[in-house]
């Protein structure tokens, strides 16, 4: 086969994929882009004849940099002991800002001794501020009642609540915080009935300070104020009728009695709720109280009231109703 023979039939395949390889660069360069750069070897401006390098030359005119592989995450410090105990400490909430609520717990318990020693360890295990606890026998025959009024939050007052509950002789706790109670508190006092300003001759411990004091008159020469001029016998009595007076009128405005009366005081009971007894003591404060106790409050809780004639007034106003539906004309 001639040289010529080989060259006819190459060429048509040349000029038969040339038009094809073309298209795309005239394509490119009709956007307004950059003309690809010439050939090595090759002027600007004469048009370049496709090679086999051509494809490679375009794709490096616009190559993208390959998206290198992110680095290996570091691992966290290992925090030191005081650290963890810091951000543990820093993200904690802070407590409930919930007041100290006045509560009161009824327990029922065997009647034996050490009851009393057992449900107020609980309660002093917990730290809880105890107003008053009362225990003694029911009309059942073993059977003690202690009553206990603290103060604290809802959540702590019923863990201690199941807490008595666990103890051996205890057989139930009821908590009467949200119930309509009856409370009831004993209030014995003596109160001066010579005034105020005799006070420290009645109680004369108050002004002995100095423990080398052995009498009541050294004591009495070291404060020269106290020494007030004597008023007459008749002013005295007046004095002291008068106060007595005073005390036996705001005694009867709480429900209360007369006990006991001398010459320079008298005992006065009161029966009544916790908050009467405080405001009561107030009062006989400026008369100059010699003692005080108190028993710590009783509670119960308070019965519903029934009206057995309501169900009689539903029907006959169902009744009622009836009758004038009845009596409607048609329509």
């Amino acid at each position: 086969m001639s040289l010529s023979t080989v060259l006819r039939s190459v060429g048509p395949r040349r000029t038969l994929f040339a038009p094809t390889f073309i298209q795309p660069l005239r394509h490119y360069t009709a956007k307004g882009a950059d003309r690809p750069p010439a050939p090595h070897g090759q002027q600007a401006g004469k048009e370049s004849t496709p090679s086999a390098t051509s494809a490679i030359a375009f794709k490096s005119r616009f190559h993208h940099p390959r998206r290198t592989a992110s680095p290996y995450p570091i691992p966290p410090p290992t925090p030191s002991a005081e650290e963890a105990v810091n951000n543990i400490l820093y993200n904690t909430p802070m407590p409930t800002q919930e007041p100290n609520a006045r509560h009161v717990l009824s327990c029922f318990c065997l009647n034996e001794p050490g009851v009393i020693s057992r449900i107020s360890g609980v309660l002093a295990a917990r730290n809880f501020n105890i107003d008053s606890l009362v225990g003694a026998q029911t009309e059942v025959q073993d059977l003690g009642r202690v009553t206990v009024v603290a103060r604290g939050k809802l959540a702590e007052i019923e863990q201690v609540r199941k807490q008595l509950e666990d103890l051996v002789p205890v057989w139930a706790v009821i908590d009467y915080s949200n119930t309509k109670l009856v409370e009831r508190e004993l209030l014995l006092v003596k109160v001066s009935i010579l005034g105020a300003e005799h006070l420290h001759e009645q109680m004369p411990i108050d002004i002995i300070r100095d423990e080398n004091v052995d009498t009541v008159e050294e004591a009495l020469h070291d404060f020269p104020d106290l020494h007030l001029p004597q008023p007459s016998a008749s002013e005295a009595l007046l004095n002291v009728m008068s106060h007595l007076k005073a005390i036996t009128e705001l005694t009867k405005l709480f429900q209360g009695r007369v006990l006991d009366i001398s010459s320079d005081c008298v005992i006065l009971e009161i029966c009544a709720k916790p908050s009467r007894i405080d405001n009561f003591i107030k009062l006989v404060k400026p008369f100059g109280i010699l003692e005080a106790s108190r028993t710590g409050a009783m509670a119960m809780p308070r019965s519903p009231v029934m009206d057995h004639y309501e169900p009689q007034r539903e029907h006959a106003y169902e009744d009622t109703e009836n009758k004038a539906e009845m009596n409607l004309p048609p329509g």
